[in-house]
């Protein structure tokens, strides 16, 4: 078990409080696979929820690997009993739409039934799962234009933390970042080169995206991140 808890309580003191009012909203995303983006992006929706004053919402936007839910679910001590499952979106929106819709005995599968939600620390913390069984083989998901979906979830939240998939495998982090207040980074320092997360800072910002900075994490040879001897700061852009 990798507990971060130091890390996250300084680089939520290095954001600093909401300067929004209703929630903030943070993506976590990184050049390359097994970066450590969603170990991090848990550890600080934790964090943050320990103190919140409204919940905290871990949204799992890699909906082609869905792992947040199941984490957490294996981490009975740190997260304590899941309550019941539930819907995910407060007005029926998405950021993701589904086609060909699918059809059931009641009608039109809309694209909100796929997305459902847990909480955890007696509903401080809530983690949202895509129920990617549900797809039909030739069903497509993509991320919709418009920023309805965060701007609905921020009326509920102290904070909304999005885990997303390495733009390697998906060009998701682009889609959603001009609907963040925030974008951070997660660099491993024996993965890849400067030049490729220079280039990826300047196509998110591009798409209309602001880079906070960056978080370090040393990715041990079979793709564990070591929990000593690893530095993880973040720097200001």
């Amino acid at each position: 078990m990798i507990d971060l808890t130091d890390e996250m309580a300084d680089l939520i003191a290095a954001l600093g409080p909401p300067k929004v009012r209703p929630g903030r909203v943070y993506m976590f995303v990184s050049a390359y696979e097994g970066e450590g983006t969603s170990l991090f992006a848990r550890e600080f929706a934790l964090c943050d929820a320990a103190l919140a004053p409204k919940p905290v919402w871990l949204v799992d936007a890699d909906l082609g690997n869905q792992t947040q839910l199941k984490s957490m679910l294996e981490q009975p001590k740190r997260f304590g009993p899941p309550g019941p499952v539930t819907r995910a979106s407060p007005d029926q929106n998405v950021f993701f739409s589904i086609t060909p819709k699918a059809r059931s005995a009641k009608g039109v599968i809309m694209d909100h039934s796929y997305l459902v939600a847990r909480p955890f620390l007696t509903n401080r913390l809530w983690v949202t799962r895509f129920r990617t069984k549900y797809l039909l083989a030739d069903q497509k998901v993509r991320a919709v234009a418009d920023g309805t979906y965060w701007h609905r979830l921020r009326r509920y939240s102290q904070t909304v933390v999005i885990d997303v998939a390495c733009v390697q495998r998906s060009a998701m982090a682009f889609a959603l970042a001009p609907h963040v207040d925030g974008i951070i980074m997660v660099v491993s320092e024996d993965r890849g080169d400067v030049e490729t997360r220079q280039r990826l800072k300047m196509e998110l910002e591009h798409a209309g995206g602001r880079v906070l900075g960056l978080v370090y994490n040393r990715v041990s040879a079979n793709g564990v991140s070591r929990s000593r001897g690893t530095r993880r700061t973040l720097l200001k852009s």
